[in-house]
């Protein structure tokens, strides 16, 4: 994969880190694998693949101030190909989960759009999806508040204890609950 030429030069002239902050890196990235694998998790108990509730996630969120989503906005969304795309929607439609629709404006132009199942599945997973986001959200934003400041300036105590502290410490403080 070729990177970015404007994130090459960022990187070029970004600072260099403060070895207290790579614990903190660490445990931010940590933190976005716990709601990664809880995603992968509550969508494979609905019998979906991970990828596939993020198919229905963008179909929902592209297109609701549209007609629908076409396939190519699908791919460049989700970051894969077209014609993996497209694959991916036919086993989407095949489990009823989605429909394609021939756009009025264009008639080459496919619009994919929830089934009243595929919509029934999404809503039971974006309820998930925003109670664990509840959960990690307050960690999550420490970290994303961190980064975002200027170099030097001071973390809060609780991102400035996580980086004092043993790996995850931080992430098992913040579950509370013991539910992980």
């Amino acid at each position: 994969m070729t990177a970015n030429p404007s994130s090459v030069t960022r990187r070029r002239t970004a600072r260099k880190l403060h070895p207290s902050e790579y614990r903190i890196l660490a445990e931010f990235r940590f933190a976005l694998r716990q709601f990664l694998s809880f995603s992968e998790s509550a969508a494979g108990e609905l019998g979906l693949a991970p990828q596939q509730y993020q198919a229905l996630l963008a179909i929902i969120g592209l297109g609701a101030n549209q007609k629908g989503v076409t396939i190519n906005a699908l791919a460049r969304t989700l970051l894969i190909k077209h014609n993996s795309a497209v694959g991916l929607v036919d086993r989407l439609q095949d489990e009823g989960l989605v429909t394609r629709r021939t756009a009025t404006d264009d008639r080459r132009k496919v619009n994919l759009q929830l089934t009243p199942r595929g919509l029934r599945i999404f809503e039971k997973l974006a309820a998930a999806h925003r109670e664990e986001l509840t959960r990690l959200g307050p960690q999550l934003a420490e970290y994303l508040d961190y980064f975002s400041r200027t170099p030097g300036r001071l973390a809060s105590p609780s991102i400035r204890r996580a980086a004092k502290a043993s790996p995850g410490a931080h992430s098992r403080r913040a579950r509370g609950s013991g539910r992980g």
